[in-house]
């Protein structure tokens, strides 16, 4: 797998519980950090030595929103080049455009199911 160390922020601790058994499903060496709380994995990627690889980022957060994350997030030289997947349960064409323009790898929907999950998964961490 091209991404070694994965960051997902989701404020929901049961999406992200899901999404990391996602990834332990591939047998590879991977490490995931979470975060339920945008605004605080903000301030610890400003001060962490080590970066992750890739964030996968729920949109729809209290205190921090995804896009004002992204906007922060691509204001500091540091951090601006990390790529971030969107995850969103919207599958809106107009943001899904939107959230590109700004920066966004890729955009995707949250699955329905466990299975389309992993494929979507595997899909982004091998290109």
């Amino acid at each position: 797998m091209k991404y070694q160390h994965i960051l997902v922020i989701d404020d929901d601790p049961e999406d992200i519980e899901i999404f990391s058994e996602a990834i332990n499903s591939f047998n590879e060496n991977i490490t995931i950090t979470s975060s339920t709380d945008a605004f605080i994995a903000l301030e610890d990627l400003k001060k962490a030595e080590n970066l992750p690889d890739i964030i996968f980022l729920d949109l729809q957060m209290p205190r921090l929103t995804g896009k004002d994350f992204l906007e922060k997030l691509n204001e500091d030289s540091k951090l601006q080049n990390i790529p971030v997947v969107v995850l969103s349960g919207q599958s809106d064409a107009i943001a899904k455009d939107m959230y590109q323009k700004i920066g966004v790898r890729n955009y995707i929907c949250k699955p329905n199911s466990y299975k389309e999950l992993i494929e979507e998964l595997r899909e982004i961490l091998q290109s």
